[in-house]
Formats: C-alpha cells, sequence, structure tokens
C-alpha cells in the first residue's frame, strides 16, 4: 500500500464503520486534488503534511473534542471544584467527629479517640475529595462532549469576554478580602462545638489517670439542661452558619456583612449568658469534685462564672469591632476608569 492508501486508512480506522466509504472516497478526492498530474512521493508527503496527522483529522470529521475538559469549561470546572472540595471535606470530617463522640462511651482514653478520629478524617477527607473530583470531571466531560456553545448563551460563562466586563466587577481591597480558609474555618469551628455541644456529656468532665489510660470520672454539664435550650442553639447555629455563608458569597468585608456579624455576637452573647445563669447547668458531682480539690467558695464561684461571661462577651466585641473595621468607609468600590 502506499502512502495515501495508509493515511486513508489510518483516518478512517477511527470513523464509524457506516462512514468510512464515503469519507474515503472525499478524502482521496481531496488528496489527489492537491497533487499535480505527475506527482512524485515527495508531492505526497508535502499533501499529507498538509492534512496534518491522521488522528486529528479522523477527531474533525467525528466533530467530537480530543480533549477532557476544553477552555471553554476549564475555567468554570476549576472553580466548581474549589468550591464543592472543601464544602465535601468539611462534611466528611463532622460526619467522622460526629460518629465519634456518638460512638465515644467514656471508657477509653482520649488521646486514642482524638488520634484514631484524625486518622478516620483524614482518609475521609481524601475520599471525599477524590469523589467530588471524579464526579465532577465526568459531568464537564459528558458536557463537553454533548454540548454547543448556543446552548449557554444566557451564561456569563460561555459568552465572548469583553473588557467592559471588568466594570461589573467589584474592586476588593487585600485587607478587606474574605478569604475561603476563613469560611471554612468557621463551618468547621460551628460543627465542632455544635457537636461537643450536644454530647457534652460523653467528652467535657473531668478525667483521671488509670491502669488502661485517662478514665471519664464525671461530666462537667447536665446534659439534660443543655439539651433543653436546644432551641436557642438551633438558632446560634443557623445564624452562624448564614453569617458564614453569606460571607462566602459576598467575598468581603461590607458594613452588611459587618452588621451580620455583629447581631450574631450579640444573639450569641445573650443566649450563652441565659445558658451559663442557669443554676442548674453544671453537674452536681462536677461541682463537688471541684469545690473539694481546689476549695472553692460561693464567691470564687460566682467570680468564674462573672470571668467566663466577661470573655465571651469581650471576645465578641473584639470580633465584631474587627469586622466594622474591616468594613468602614467601604462600598462597592471599583478600579477607576482613569488609572486603567
Amino acid at each position: 500500500m502506499n502512502l495515501i492508501d495508509l493515511y486513508i486508512q489510518e483516518v478512517t480506522r477511527r470513523l464509524p464503520e457506516k462512514n468510512r466509504a464515503d469519507i474515503a472516497l472525499e478524502l482521496r478526492s481531496t488528496i489527489e486534488d492537491m497533487l499535480p498530474d505527475e506527482y512524485s512521493e515527495q508531492d505526497v508527503n508535502s499533501a499529507l503534511l498538509k492534512l496534518g496527522d491522521p488522528a486529528i483529522l479522523a477527531n474533525g470529521y467525528l466533530d467530537r473534542p480530543m480533549h477532557l475538559i476544553g477552555p471553554r469549561f476549564y475555567d468554570l470546572y476549576i472553580q466548581l471544584l474549589k468550591m464543592i472540595v472543601p464544602i465535601a471535606a468539611a462534611i466528611s470530617i463532622v460526619s467522622v467527629i460526629a460518629e465519634s463522640v456518638i460512638a465515644y462511651k467514656g471508657s477509653e482514653a482520649v488521646l486514642n479517640i482524638i488520634l484514631d478520629t484524625i486518622g478516620h478524617g483524614i482518609w475521609s477527607v481524601l475520599s471525599g475529595a477524590i469523589q467530588v473530583f471524579f464526579w465532577v470531571t465526568i459531568v464537564f466531560a459528558i458536557l463537553e462532549r454533548t454540548s454547543n456553545s448556543k446552548s449557554f448563551d444566557s451564561s456569563s460563562y460561555f459568552k465572548p469576554w469583553k473588557p467592559d466586563d471588568l466594570r461589573k466587577i467589584p474592586f476588593i481591597p487585600k485587607e478587606r478580602a474574605i478569604s475561603k480558609g476563613e469560611v471554612f474555618g468557621s463551618l468547621l469551628w460551628t460543627t465542632i462545638w455544635a457537636s461537643v455541644y450536644f454530647n457534652a456529656a460523653h467528652l467535657v468532665g473531668v478525667y483521671e489517670k488509670g491502669s488502661k489510660g485517662l478514665v471519664f470520672v464525671t461530666p462537667t454539664f447536665n446534659q439534660e439542661v443543655l439539651l433543653s435550650y436546644w432551641p436557642l442553639v438551633v438558632f446560634v447555629i443557623a445564624l452562624e452558619a448564614a453569617t458564614t455563608i453569606y460571607k462566602w458569597t459576598t467575598a468581603q468585608w461590607t458594613r452588611k456583612v459587618a452588621l451580620l456579624n455583629a447581631a450574631f455576637h450579640l444573639v450569641s452573647s445573650i443566649i450563652f449568658i441565659i445558658l451559663i445563669s442557669d443554676p442548674l447547668l453544671l453537674n452536681t458531682d462536677f461541682v463537688s469534685y471541684m469545690t473539694d480539690l481546689f476549695a472553692m467558695t460561693d464567691a470564687s464561684k460566682k467570680g468564674i462564672y462573672a470571668m467566663a461571661v466577661f470573655l465571651f462577651v469581650l471576645f465578641a466585641v473584639i470580633d465584631a469591632y474587627q469586622g466594622f473595621r474591616k468594613a468602614n468607609g467601604f462600598g462597592k468600590q471599583r478600579v477607576p476608569a482613569s488609572k486603567l
């Protein structure tokens, strides 16, 4: 077989069998039109070189991409991965922590539980990230091969870019930006303290060294009292999650974000004061244990309560103030046209 026949064979073997004969005739006609009447092997080489790689030419006949995810979808693909992977990681961590808390009976050493939780948490995060990567990639690979540009004219991701599009983007100074790490940390902290709150009787308390490690002696809090305040606590959790999500969507400190953040701290401080003022909050065995251990008096107990309230409110005020300081005088700023 000569080079022309070999070239046509390499192209058509990559095509559906029902189309091979017609495309082979068309391709042979195209090649012959590119050659002079008395052509040499060098002329054939030049003609085939112009047609290019047989695999790429065959892909042109199939009208399908030779890449998994092309430039039209790549930016959105990366953005979704950056958005979904942290969420999946947070969910994985929460599920592992919740599972460890529920399974904890107080007989095992806390250090062992923590190490096991960390190990399972790392594996769960990696597994979740791989699952997210796999399925998002599959979806975009299918989208790449089944969609056309006209199908997405309503989405800004698929419209031709123009310099005027920059004027629609708010300018975010670095000192006012809210990082995704900050958002992820807030969500993680919410899940941790919420899990501990609803399982405080198994986690927070007095531990003593035993023959097999640390032994849980008595819980600090009365779990029934904690659960009696669950509507208020759930409201705080929802408000904190809403504040964090709003920070995520806004991606910058504005006065609205600062106000919402301050409102959350105000509500949480009020509920914390209500909760800690309940005389039945602390377990009686814990109170007796600490009283005997430190010779605590009623005055010292009141001092500890007052210090706890003072520190909680102090940190809340500092965080609320920092939010307003970052958002001070900041609106929808854009880069002035004179500086472009």
